[in-house]
């Protein structure tokens, strides 16, 4: 115990330079189960150290856990905390609660019999924490820790302190936000470097090695958290990888299942499978269309999730076109429900239909134009940058 104690104050002592992150004021920190799920490298570890380093400074009943630690191997998780509680403790933060085997039943033991301790443990996204899982369904609530939206890193790059706007108001009062944030910046002159190494927070220590990193962190992620949880032999590796691979040099496209079975030497379930695997780990996005359960089995497009990953994996098909589909999807379905729709490029809400393109492209009635390449705009027409605004 000693040995954590000490290791999570030096944690809290390093004066590392972070990025302060929304979802912390959102949270409601009083639940005594927290999950904070993320992909690698989107900044779970730093969120959870600067939310306790804000509130818990000095405070001996706080105590952060890597489950890295081969400690963990011979002591159950339900155990340690009953002793943290015991001595005092009052909650326990748990990184990488995938690294723990039997991780479902220990915390649904820790909140059934140490009622006075509150848990926060951070996840892959790929981590079913409820889903089939009677252990923690109604105890645990789950937070998606996202990369950096558009406003975070400007915010972070000009030292501004821009607020984040509901769609409702974006749709409505979007002339006068962008005036107001076109006074004090030029959104613009930092957009394209959003794109290509703006969404994980690493762009921060060396950007000359960003697309190296993150590259790193897809592996990883295809490698070991993708295969590991979905119980896939390591053997099918290659086929998961080229399947990412054909999905980003293609993307957006209207997936034909049976050429990317072909392509990639496997049956038609087993790339829908596939598909959801890497949709579950953030590397993709399916798009979907409304309809009932047999419409919308299939999706409609398969995008990568964000704009970096494509600057990674397909350096080639970084379009202007890609570009800007990807990043309305990626900035609005973190909020709001995206949808197909034959009206337009997306349907949010289920209401509000939007065409995305280039500063030339204009609204038609009943549809909204997120335009490219525009600070401020007019009725229906609306700025790109500005859907980075959302959270």
């Amino acid at each position: 115990m000693d040995f954590f104690q000490l290791t999570h104050k030096s944690l809290l002592e390093s004066r590392k330079p972070t990025i302060k992150r929304e979802l912390s004021k959102q949270i409601d920190w009083n639940r005594k189960l927290i999950a904070v799920k993320g992909f690698r490298g989107v900044g779970k570890t730093t969120f959870l150290l600067d939310y306790i380093r804000d509130n818990f400074k000095d405070d001996n009943s706080v105590l952060y856990i890597n489950l890295n630690n081969f400690y963990f191997t011979k002591r159950r998780i339900s155990s340690f905390a009953d002793e943290f509680a015991k001595r005092g403790g009052k909650l326990l933060v748990l990184d990488q609660i995938q690294k723990y085997p039997e991780w479902s039943s220990e915390l649904r033991k820790c909140a059934n019999e140490i009622p006075d301790l509150k848990i926060v443990f951070s996840s892959s996204p790929v981590l079913r924490i409820t889903e089939g899982n009677p252990d923690l369904q109604g105890v645990a609530h789950i937070h998606h820790l996202a990369g950096l939206s558009f406003r975070e890193y400007l915010n972070h790059q000009t030292g501004n302190h821009f607020r984040y706007y509901s769609l409702e108001e974006i749709v409505e009062n979007h002339v006068e936000i962008a005036q107001e944030i076109v006074s004090k910046v030029r959104p613009l002159a930092y957009f394209n470097e959003y794109l290509k190494g703006g969404y994980f927070p690493y762009f921060i220590d060396d950007p000359n090695f960003y697309i190296n990193r993150l590259l790193t962190h897809v592996n990883l992620a295809l490698e070991i958290d993708v295969p590991y949880i979905n119980q896939i032999e390591l053997k099918y590796l290659p086929k998961l990888r080229k399947l990412l691979h054909l999905i980003a040099l293609e993307t957006p496209f209207t997936p034909n299942v049976s050429k990317l079975a072909t392509a990639i030497e496997t049956s038609r379930a087993t790339v829908m499978n596939y598909l959801n695997y890497l949709k579950n780990a953030k590397l993709i996005h399916l798009l979907y269309a409304n309809g009932d359960e047999e419409q919308v089995k299939k999706p409609v497009k398969v995008y990568l999730h964000n704009t970096n990953l494509l600057y990674a994996i397909a350096p080639t098909n970084t379009g202007n076109i890609n570009l800007r589909h990807t990043f309305f999807y990626n900035q609005v379905d973190y909020i709001c429900d995206v949808k197909s729709t034959p009206e337009a490029d997306f349907m949010v809400k289920n209401k509000y239909h939007f065409t995305v393109g280039g500063r030339k492209i204009e609204p038609v009635p009943g549809i909204y134009a997120a335009a490219d390449m525009i600070e401020i705009g007019e009725g229906n027409k609306i700025p790109l940058w500005l859907f980075g605004f959302l959270y």
